[in-house]
């Protein structure tokens, strides 16, 4: 999934200053030096604006008492950057995808998962493979399969766990089509619905070449047009004809527009230009939240999945790399997992998160249960009334039902050399 940063969340740049805490008593958990030293460190994060959040600045501010500036860029520009500038970040927030351009590069560092205190408790998706043991493994680039090498100085993926991580997860989601369920007049049921005539000129899709072309995919398949070998990783014939497949339709006035920002997904839906599309939870619950009736729609095929992680920066060591683990420490330990949940995104260790989050938002947002209270944002808005359930369900009829997940295919440039003349066409 990429994520472009001109929605809600912000792109500005966000600062976390050092506050009184650092060796004031108020910051714990650190050694003695710490104490000394903490108010002198400085980490530059920077990633997609889904995760670079003002809200976990602030709080980063308020419980370790260092310094942390957030940057936050869409996904191209920060696998862009992440290659090119290496020298200009600490900590990488990028989305596994991207992992497969980035880390061979050797512009990041291994991390041990010895030194994470939550590892046992990250969700199986990326310390296994498979959400459960019966849980079939989604096409695509999975999490797993791009999450550890096998030593210290490895710039290999490793073919299983190792006590070497590419990136410690953070976010991850399960993602499908958004409707107008007033305006589209029938039941929607299938990926092919967003190509029916009886939607032309009031169905869109996603502009970000990785990300579409998947949507594409789970439309095709859907058809029966085509059944392809691996979706994740297209070989040159199934891209010309899914890119002929989305010319045509493109020709024939099936598309409205072709959305890169979460805002223009919001706008597009909420004026009812469109009223079938690729969508993104927390867009969804942003149109419901102006008291218009919108619906992330499950689909009998499954969901297109996402994920993203944080990792450290090959230049990173002595006090900074220490404070970067205590940084991604901290993110596992609850706050911010409640935080991401609360938006409709999921927290790579539930446990703590569960501890931030009251019964009637657990139950909402991870057991698929009826709200008995309203359902408030992490800004204290209401997203969902009393007696709401989620679109989907459970957490586990979500994330277990994965068709496949966002990648880095091998004839990568040729795809979105295609994309783009699709775009053009």
């Amino acid at each position: 999934m990429a994520r472009n940063t001109s929605g809600r969340i912000g792109r500005r740049a966000v600062l976390a200053t050092a506050g009184a805490a650092a060796g004031s008593g108020a910051v714990t958990g650190f050694p003695t030096i710490w104490a000394q030293n903490i108010k002198n460190v400085t980490l530059r994060q920077f990633g997609t604006g889904v995760s670079n959040l003002n809200a976990v600045a602030e709080k980063v501010k308020q419980d370790l008492g260092f310094t942390l500036t957030m940057t936050a860029l869409d996904t191209d520009a920060v696998t862009q950057k992440a290659v090119t500038q290496p020298k200009s970040y600490d900590i990488a927030d990028i989305e596994y995808f991207s992992v497969k351009k980035v880390f061979p590069t050797g512009v990041m560092q291994p991390m041990d998962v010895k030194k994470i205190k939550y590892y046992e408790q990250i969700v199986p998706i990326f310390t296994k493979g498979k959400l459960t043991p019966t849980t079939p493994v989604a096409q695509g680039t999975t999490p797993y399969s791009v999450g550890f090498v096998e030593t210290a100085d490895s710039k290999n993926f490793a073919k299983g766990e190792t006590q070497w991580m590419t990136l410690i997860p953070t976010i991850y989601n399960a993602d499908t089509l958004g409707i107008r369920p007033d305006l589209v007049g029938r039941p929607i049921n299938n990926w092919k619905d967003l190509v029916d005539p009886k939607f032309k000129g009031k169905a869109s899709i996603l502009n970000i070449p990785s990300i579409g072309i998947m949507d594409a995919a789970m439309v095709m398949e859907s058809l029966g047009t085509i059944k392809y070998g691996d979706k994740g990783n297209m070989t040159k014939p199934e891209i010309d004809k899914t890119i002929a497949f989305l010319i045509e339709t493109k020709k024939a006035g099936q598309f409205r527009a072709f959305w890169k920002s979460f805002d223009e997904s919001v706008n597009l839906m909420a004026s009812g230009e469109v009223i079938i599309q690729s969508m993104w939870s927390p867009a969804v619950a942003a149109v419901r939240s102006k008291g218009i009736a919108c619906k992330y729609q499950p689909l009998a095929e499954g969901y297109r999945a996402w994920a993203g992680g944080l990792g450290l920066a090959k230049h990173l060591t002595g006090l900074e790399r220490d404070a970067a683990y205590e940084y991604i420490n901290w993110y596992l330990s609850g706050w911010v997992g409640a935080y991401l949940n609360r938006q409709g995104y999921y927290s790579a260790v539930l446990d703590t998160a569960k501890k931030y989050m009251s019964q009637n938002e657990w139950d909402y947002w991870m057991e698929g249960k009826p709200a008995v209270a309203d359902i408030l944002s992490p800004e204290g808005k209401v997203m969902e009334k009393a007696g709401a359930v989620r679109d989907g369900g459970s957490f586990y009829e979500r994330m277990g039902r994965v068709a496949c997940w966002n990648s880095v295919m091998t004839e990568d440039r040729y795809m979105v050399q295609k994309w783009n003349e699709f775009i053009a066409a």
